[in-house]
């Protein structure tokens, strides 16, 4: 385990008056990547931009984040947006210049949930009032619906409130729905190969593992993200059953690291851990001064991204300073390979 005497602070000055914190392991280091202005009217006036507590990273290097939506609370709240999509090397947005940055059409509480072949976007969406939910495939900037949607009459939906997804080698989809507690399994086409692969409460975040088996992230006891769990994180490997890997924190997001590993956000705690397929868990970064970790996601190793000089770095959407309304993305770089064979050291 990491003790604080050993690790590296790092300070990230995006002005003269705003910087984020973050305690790192020797040999890391993290800069902004992207950012934005106008888009917090409050009196703190933050920079960043709006709430987003969803991100994916394609084999080109190109990000995309969703803002986040009223999935967990109710009131009128406007929630139809696009996503935002921002090309390798990272962006600066201002919000009166905001349209190139989005792709695809308005959507309710809209979540990336995943990529198909490293390229294909998949979306979640949610709508409240009618507690039925949809994965969208957006291509080219259209929405094309691949499962759920108003079910026929009689018939219970396939999904009522999906959120994270992942992919598996062969093209197989997995989806989180929360509304009914358990893991959907689905064909590359969308179509029902397994309606309950594994049963957690309130599941919320999904990785495919770099050894091919999946992780489950739930909210357990806690009813929104924010909330107090405990939360649960499970894995499931080839036809295995479920087996519950860690008790206690609620994750707020999760991506597959080297070594059959995942790094997990923990916005409460707040800190980034890595966890074992056994159950070991060592901290990688702490984060201080009102900071948060909100979701995560690592960049693909390809000839895209290593020409971009990205390939195989952590991306953290982060809180800043407490103010909430609006999130940065950072880079983080490093000997994560190396990190975790010493086990943190």
């Amino acid at each position: 385990m990491t003790s604080i005497a050993s690790v590296l602070t790092v300070l990230l000055l995006l002005a003269s008056t705003v910087h984020a914190e973050i305690i790192l392991p020797p040999g890391f280091t993290m800069k902004a990547y992207v950012t934005g202005e106008g888009f917090d009217t409050t009196e703190r006036a933050g920079r960043g931009l709006p709430s987003s507590s969803t991100i994916a990273i394609d084999n080109t290097g190109v990000m995309y984040l969703a803002r986040t939506g009223r999935r967990y609370s109710g009131g009128e709240v406007d929630d139809l947006w696009p996503v935002f999509r921002f090309p390798a090397g990272g962006a600066r947005v201002v919000k009166s210049l905001e349209k190139p940055y989005l792709f695809g059409p308005p959507l309710p509480s809209a979540q990336v949930a995943a990529l198909r072949n490293g390229r294909d976007l998949l979306v979640t969406t949610f709508d409240r009032d009618r507690n039925v939910g949809v994965l969208y495939f957006l291509n080219r900037g259209e929405a094309e619906m691949i499962a759920g949607g108003t079910p026929a009459r009689g018939t219970p939906p396939t999904l009522m409130q999906p959120e994270g997804a992942a992919v598996d080698g062969a093209g197989n989809i997995y989806v989180a729905d929360r509304g009914h507690q358990r893991i959907v399994k689905l064909d590359a086409n969308g179509k029902l190969v397994e309606r309950n692969i594994a049963s957690v409460k309130r599941p919320r975040v999904l990785a495919m593992g770099t050894d091919g088996a999946l992780w489950i992230a739930g909210d357990g006891t806690a009813e929104a993200p924010w909330s107090r769990g405990p939360g649960e994180v499970w894995r499931v490997a080839g036809d295995a059953a479920p087996k519950m890997i860690l008790t206690g924190p609620v994750v707020a997001g999760m991506g597959a690291g080297p070594a059959g590993h995942v790094f997990i956000a923990d916005r409460q705690a707040p800190e980034i851990f890595a966890l074992s397929p056994e159950g070991a868990r060592i901290t990688f970064a702490k984060f201080t001064e009102g900071d948060a970790p909100r979701t995560l996601a690592f960049a693909p190793v390809t000839p895209e991204t290593e020409r971009a000089g990205i390939a195989g770095d952590l991306f953290v959407v982060t809180i800043v300073k407490g103010v909430w309304p609006v999130n940065e993305v950072f880079r983080i770089s490093g000997p994560f390979g190396k990190f975790l064979r010493e086990g943190g050291r």
